[in-house]
This record gives C-alpha cells, structure tokens and sequence, in this order.
C-alpha cells in the first residue's frame, strides 16, 4: 500500500583492507589494493534501546550503485551520517525492519533536517518501506511536525519536495527493483510485535542480508543463503542471570550459540554483529560473543562498531573507523 503524504501549509575513515578467510574463525587478515566497487555497507549506528555514548541506535547505510538505502533510524543516526561525510539529505529510501521506537525515533531528524539548505535539501520526496503501520505512523509524525512545516513555508526557507512522504505498508517479496538494485523484504520473528522483517540487498551477483530483531528464525536462513555478507542482531546476559524481564528480552532475540547455527547453515563471506544487546549489567569484554559464537560456528565473525563500513565485490574488504581518542588529533 502507497499513499503520498504531501505537506499542508567524523571523524575520517581509515581504510583497513582485510581478506576474509571462510575456513578460519580468527581469520589471518592480509592487505591488499582497495577494490573498485559500487557496493558499500556502513554500519551507522550499533546499539539497542539502551543509552549508549559509544553505540548508536540501530542504523545501517547501503550504497549501492547510486543508490542510497538506509535501513532503520535509531537514536543519531543523522549524526552518524554526518560522520560518515555525508549529510542527511543524501538519503531519500528507508527500510524500517520494524516499527519499535529504538528503529524509528531517528526518523525526523534524517526526514526534516535533510530537506534543508544546511542539510542537503533532498530533492526528492523522503521514500520509506516498512511494516503494516508505517504509513499511519508517517501521517501523524508528517502532523506532529506541521508547525515547523509551515513555519519554513510561509518564510520560504521551505523544501515541499524534499519533506514530502511516500509512506509503504509492504509485505514479504521484492520491495525495490529499479537500476539493477533488489531490495526483498522476509518475515523474522520479534515475537512482541508483527510483522517483523529482514532485508536482503542483491546487486550484480553480491548481497548483503540485514537481520533486523528476530530471535532464531529458519525463514532468515532461507532468504539469505548465497549472501556475501550477513549483518545480524545478538543479544546476551550473564550466565548467571535470574531475572525473569531480562530472560523475557531474551527470548526476543538471538544468542550468540543461536547466530552461529544460522551463519554454519549460511556459510557468508563474513557475519557482523549490530544491534548488540547486553544486559543485567553485562559488559563486551565479559559477554565474550565471539568465543560464544566459535561453539556453534567456526567461520570469521566480527563484532560491528559504529562507522565501521563493509565493500562488497570479489572480495569482501572492511574499513575500520577511527579510534578518535587514540587518533592523535
């Protein structure tokens, strides 16, 4: 379903070339010329819904082609494309997985501050797919915010084009199929709210699948088999953990046993973790995700960090970002 809602009134990169081994699960990273590829996977934000200075909200960026997709806007993400050198303006098609506010409270920024001058001024109506509700949800944020519409209206500093919406209530298949680009969408299992989805990217014989929430989920495996690169949410608590909320947020996700029996089903290039989950106090270096992972799965991991971009072609080649506080600057 497509209604358009039309208005009423870093920090640098530093490229860290590294060839992925698919027998070795701490692979032996080599370096090499950087590839020419038009297919580039940046990792906006990394987080949860819990506050974090150092992960984002969920957020990643597909450059594919010349084509910008953004899937999800959690908490920064216009500041995190600000980061990546790119303003908000740039991105004009949104995938939602889901419509949980840590996927969605960035979502006016990236809509209302890339329609101005300062912000790119999109030039495009602000495209977004996502589940049954996100036309309504964008209805009343295009409502919530009609005061400042107008306001930029009546003064001309107005964009009616670029903070226009064309809101999408999909269902499971092919969303996007224009200039070589597939975008299909496939049902996960969030269990607190339906339909929940993944996305799978496909361009020039590469792919890269996005998990969104779910928790174990066979039809995921399904939709990404053959995928380059498979980004995928992890959740964890202490082994110790008796809490019967935290065990409930649990059963909402996937542990690191449980993600190592989806990518040995898989098989990627490579699988990153995002959307990282810790919980009862439980800290990275303690949760241990890659050894946790290594018992179910023995190919190469890595544990998504904010910035961190991913280029996909014959080879699959990450840049790692900067450490600003080792960076000397």
């Amino acid at each position: 379903m497509k209604k358009r809602i039309r208005n009423t009134s870093f920090g640098f990169l530093v490229v860290v070339t590294i060839i992925l081994s698919l027998s070795l699960f701490l692979p032996s990273f080599g370096q090499t010329a950087v590839q020419q590829t038009d297919f580039k996977v940046t990792l906006l934000g990394t987080g949860s819904p819990l506050l974090s200075t150092s992960r984002s909200g969920p957020a990643t960026l597909v450059e594919v082609g010349n084509e910008k997709l953004l899937f999800d806007a959690g908490r920064g993400t216009a500041l995190q494309l600000y980061k990546a050198n790119m303003l908000p303006g740039s991105v004009d098609k949104l995938y939602l997985t889901h419509l949980h506010s840590d996927h969605t409270i960035g979502i006016p920024d990236v809509w209302l501050t890339g329609s101005l001058p300062t912000g790119g001024k999109r030039e495009q109506p602000f495209k977004i797919w996502g589940p049954k509700g996100t036309e309504k949800m964008m209805v009343h944020m295009n409502k919530a915010y009609k005061a400042d519409l107008d306001a930029r209206d009546d003064s001309g500093n107005g964009n009616v084009e670029g903070a226009s919406i064309v809101a999408n209530d999909i269902k499971e298949g092919i969303v996007y199929n224009k200039k070589g680009i597939e975008v299909i969408a496939f049902k996960v299992d969030h269990k607190s709210i339906e339909p929940a989805f993944g996305y799978r990217v496909n361009y020039k014989g590469h792919s890269v699948v996005i998990s969104g929430d779910t928790r174990y989920n066979e039809n995921l495996i399904k939709f990404s088999k053959g995928a380059d690169v498979v980004i995928h949410e992890v959740a964890a608590a202490k082994p110790d953990n008796e809490s019967e909320s935290i065990a409930n947020i649990l059963d909402l996700h996937t542990t690191p046993e449980e993600a190592g029996k989806v990518f040995r089903q898989l098989q990627p290039k490579l699988a990153v973790y995002s959307h990282i989950v810790l919980l009862g106090g439980l800290t990275e270096e303690k949760a241990d995700l890659l050894e946790r992972t290594k018992k179910t799965y023995e190919g190469t991991v890595l544990v998504g960090e904010d910035l961190l971009s991913i280029e996909i072609g014959e080879e699959v080649q990450v840049q790692q970002p900067v450490n600003e506080a080792n960076s000397g600057n």
